[in-house]
């Protein structure tokens, strides 16, 4: 045979010259993940940067005065509100909120159903849930009157109906 053999064991993946030799498989890809930050504002890059991985973290941080004092600690659900509001997310909101408190309800009033319906849309007043089988979808709609009072009661949304749809697998 004159042709290239393929080595046992690796799946045919590396092949060798008739020779016998290992073939040459080229230049290896560069391992980086990408460009590397050079130079922080406060200090421009040198060589000793490339040695030394930790120290241009270190100067990347933004240096502050360490006598200065220190801006009080927010919590994160005092912050979402206002930033909702900035970036004019409160119809989403209100929706997470509304399907948050979907799941509680049915798993308080209807057990059987918990995990097999969700609240998907919030629309002018229509709570759209869609129940994963037909069963659970009529389980829903005769249950419907209690659970809009619950869902009512649960979200500040103006919820006046529930319109159920049953999800096509």
């Amino acid at each position: 045979m004159s042709g290239p053999r393929r080595e046992q064991g690796d799946g045919g993946k590396r092949t060798r010259p008739a020779s016998g030799r290992e073939a040459d498989p080229g230049p290896r890809p560069s391992r980086s993940s990408g460009p590397r930050p050079t130079a922080s504002p406060s200090r421009p890059a040198d060589a000793s940067d490339a040695a030394d991985p930790i120290s241009i973290e270190r100067r990347m941080r933004v240096d502050r005065d360490p006598e200065a004092p220190r801006r009080p600690m927010e919590r994160l659900a005092d912050l979402l509100p206002e930033t909702v509001r900035q970036f004019g997310l409160e119809d989403q909101l209100e929706q997470a909120r509304a399907a948050a408190a979907w799941l509680r309800i049915v798993a308080e009033h209807v057990p059987a159903a918990a995990g097999s319906c969700r609240l998907t849309g919030l629309s002018q007043g229509v709570a759209t849930i869609e129940a994963d089988e037909p069963i659970v979808a009529q389980e829903i709609r005769l249950r419907s009157p209690e659970l809009l009072r619950a869902l009512r009661n649960a979200t500040a949304a103006p919820v006046r109906q529930v319109r159920i749809t049953t999800r096509h697998v």
